[in-house]
């Protein structure tokens, strides 16, 4: 086994030694399933359309409270120094890391796969918007993930690095319901930047490119930022 398979295992079932990934799941889980069957039998749609609403505001508390201690505790209790003895480069130690996380949002997702089979059960869905939401779902957690992972690389306290992490996630998401305080001249900008409008974008299960390349985007902005960070302390 490779040092960065070796890394990517051993952070991903860390995830399930600790208690908080099992209440973080606990939380989204009972969230999501709240909001969404609140609201399910008063639509009276088969549709998955107000749980993918709800994602990118949930997600923007949820997963920086799964990346949060990915560099942080790693600097709070002197372990990065042992791992940066392994032959293992900064980048790849990255990359597990970052791997680990992704997988983690999708081993979240997972249960709500019965959300699916039960409103299927009940009535004709669309399979479409559904595959759309689900792929704009890890491309949406992937860049949350690069996003939290470069704040836990900021600090060595993980209450920091979580609310650095959500406070940069709630901005991307809310930027394009702000629309009205901004110049008419930066208004397309702004919307451009926003995370949620591209991910509504998807979640209509019309896969753009240039949806896919924003996601890219802020995934390579957010590890590129996380190596400049791990660099400026060796």
């Amino acid at each position: 086994m490779s040092a960065f398979t070796s890394t990517w295992n051993k952070e991903f079932k860390d995830y399930f030694v600790s208690p908080i990934a099992y209440m973080v799941i606990a939380i989204f889980l009972l969230v999501t399933g709240w909001f969404f069957f609140s609201t399910f039998f008063i639509q009276d749609q088969a549709s998955l359309r107000s749980f993918f609403n709800l994602l990118p505001i949930t997600f923007a508390f949820v997963i920086p409270a799964l990346t949060m201690r990915l560099f942080a505790e790693e600097f709070n209790v002197g372990s990065y120094e042992i791992l940066s003895t392994m032959p293992i480069s900064p980048v790849q130690i990255i990359l597990s890391k970052f791997l680990a996380a992704v997988c983690m949002v999708g081993a979240m997702l997972l249960p709500t796969l019965a959300y699916v089979g039960f409103v299927a059960w009940l009535g004709d869905l669309d399979p479409g918007p559904v595959l759309g939401g689900y792929v704009g779902s890890l491309l949406l957690g992937a860049s949350f993930a690069a996003i939290g992972l470069f704040t836990s690389a900021l600090t060595r306290n993980q209450i920091i690095a979580y609310i650095l992490g959500a406070l940069c996630c709630f901005v991307l998401t809310l930027m394009n319901q702000m629309l009205f305080f901004v110049p008419s001249g930066i208004m397309d900008l702004i919307q451009y930047l926003a995370v949620s409008y591209h991910f509504q974008n998807i979640a209509k299960g019309v896969i753009d490119t240039r949806d896919v390349l924003y996601f890219a985007s802020v995934i390579a902005i957010g590890l590129y930022l996380t190596t400049l960070a791990i660099h400026a302390r060796e």
